[in-house]
């Protein structure tokens, strides 16, 4: 475990952050080259890809196969399922951790997270984004953005907001100092990543850490591939044994167990709206065994809108659907899934529209003509497939395009659009979390009405984007949909938030809106202790108005 005791005398200053430069991986580029063979090395391996847990790897237990979602005959690797004994021993091993790691000075803790920093954008960079487009099907540009620049973006960017806490600290009158101790939870976290950045998958598990918590982390069985690297880049960072223990596995049966822990302290999620209600009531029911009250920090789903203004940039907007509905499969907590357009703006676009969306390569996202790889799962297919099926039963839908879904050897669904005369209807108000968009088109002098409506259709509040060039119009919309929104856009996508631009999170059954990678977020993981000392303590016990000082 680290030295508990300073190391340096000196006030620390963390290195400025800057969001790493993307790499553009043009075909028969040095970077593309080198990627491309790591693909094929990595594609090439069945990978064992064990629980860590206090630093040891465990390989025992029933077994479960991780495939390539766009060549699901390739076996990428297998995790092994945790048993009740690898969580509890996982639980217990973040638990005798604590102590030490919550007195390593900040400083120390931020250094390693640095270091992996260094160490995602140097020697693992080609691992992390060869892995995560195996085993996520992300095409050579959003593996680059996500496994390599927003992980490291996360590290660099917490180490230094995690400064700015710790600087927070009280005045104090002559005589006296005042101190804020901003501790780490007592107990540990409980970090549930998802499958659909790796980012996240690292970046769950680390903030609460770097703020000197102890963490048992379940990824998903679906990323296993590049959260086994993760942790790899964790380790040679320099991170003690038990801070961050890694247990594959059912979500379900390792979150009750660790719930029933009275020693919970938080717990850290992104994924689905009803898998984290789920893990709400099950801490409520908990509640009376707790320690202390834990933390719930979650990040769920999204039924985004792009709204257009009849003064909206036809361009501009067509690049925006294209790629915030369709890019990683739409498969992004922020990507677009309803779109209101006047019809003005639509008889511009809408030909145009169909053909770029028909022409967008569906396939191995190791070819470079590829834009849209396959959906995660055989489960996501067929939720899909029966999504695109209802909605080609209704008399209000039209299908513009798409709408195949293929199984052969990938799951691979065509991005599809279809066009709506009721904005009510269920594929403008369900998430389906695939590259399915659903079109209203309103009359240009309807745009008041369409505003409320795209506030209250959806139960979500994640993102939203706003096109338009009248400036009252913007003003407007910004207005009206304030709460519809955790991130707004105006003539943007509403994919793409930047670290230490746009701090990410949404509102209403969107999750709890903490901004993940701000200030706000680290805030939650940390426990605040005032401490006074008094240099001159008074010797008599009197007050003036008694006529007595007393003594």
């Amino acid at each position: 475990m680290a030295n508990t005791k300073a190391s340096i005398a000196g006030s620390v200053r963390v290195p400025t952050p800057a969001n790493e430069p993307v790499r553009d991986y043009a075909p028969g580029s040095p970077e593309a080259v080198r990627l491309r063979a790591e693909i094929d090395r990595i594609g090439g391996q069945v990978r064992e890809l064990p629980h860590v847990i206090n630093g040891e790897r465990h390989f025992t237990g029933r077994q479960e196969a991780v495939v390539s979602p766009h060549e699901h005959a390739r076996v990428l690797g297998h995790i092994t399922l945790a048993e009740e004994k690898q969580v509890r021993a996982a639980v217990d091993a973040s638990l005798a951790a604590r102590h030490d790691w919550s007195m390593t000075p900040w400083w120390e803790r931020a250094a390693i997270f640095l270091r992996a920093a260094d160490l995602v954008t140097g020697k693992y960079r080609d691992e992390l984004n060869a892995t995560t487009m195996l085993g996520q099907s992300k095409t050579y540009h959003q593996a680059e953005v996500d496994a390599a620049c927003e992980l490291a973006d996360f590290f660099r960017y917490n180490a230094h907001s995690a400064a700015a806490i710790y600087d927070q600290q009280p005045t104090s009158d002559p005589g006296q100092w005042n101190i804020m101790d901003h501790r780490g939870l007592e107990g540990f976290v409980l970090a549930i990543t998802p499958f659909n950045f790796t980012a996240i998958a690292g970046n769950l598990p680390s903030t609460p850490a770097l703020m000197g918590n102890t963490v048992v982390w379940k990824p998903s069985e679906k990323s296993a591939l590049s959260s086994d690297v993760v942790m790899r880049v964790f380790e040679e960072a320099g991170l003690p044994p038990g801070v961050i223990n890694l247990v594959h596995g059912d979500g379900q049966s390792v979150a009750d167990q660790a719930l029933a822990s009275e020693h919970l302290a938080g717990v850290s999620f992104t994924g689905s709206t009803a898998v984290f209600r789920s893990l709400w009531k099950t801490t409520a029911r908990h509640l009376d065994s707790y320690r202390a009250y834990p933390r719930l920090v979650g990040e769920t789903g999204g039924k985004n809108a792009i709204v257009a203004h009849p003064s909206a940039d036809p361009e501009a907007l067509l690049v925006a659907l294209v790629r915030s509905a369709f890019e990683y499969q739409g498969q992004k907590c922020s990507a677009a899934s309803r779109a209101y357009i006047p019809r003005s703006l639509w008889s511009r676009i809408e030909d145009r529209f169909a053909d770029t969306v028909a022409g967008l390569r569906v396939g191995d996202v190791a070819e470079h003509e590829t834009f849209v790889g396959a959906v995660i799962d055989a489960a996501s297919c067929t939720r899909l497939e029966q999504a695109i099926t209802e909605a080609k039963s209704l008399d209000s839908h039209r299908l513009l395009v798409g709408g195949t879904v293929r199984r052969e050897t990938g799951w691979f669904v065509d991005p599809t659009v279809f066009v709506t005369d009721d904005p009510t209807a269920f594929t403008m108000t369900r998430e389906f979390f695939g590259p399915l968009l659903t079109v209203h088109v309103y009359e240009d002098g309807d745009w008041t009405n369409i505003l409320s409506l795209a506030d209250n259709t959806s139960a979500y509040a994640l993102t939203c984007s706003i096109f338009a060039t009248e400036r009252a119009a913007v003003s407007e919309a910004l207005s009206v949909l304030r709460d519809a929104a955790g991130m707004t856009y105006v003539n943007d996508k509403p994919t793409g938030a930047l670290m230490g631009r746009q701090s990410f999170g949404g509102g209403r059954a969107s999750g709890t809106n903490d901004k993940t990678g701000s200030p706000l977020a680290l805030q939650r993981w940390v426990s605040g202790r005032y401490i006074k000392e008094n240099m001159n303590p008074d010797l008599a016990w009197g007050y003036p108005y008694m006529g007595r000082t007393g003594s």
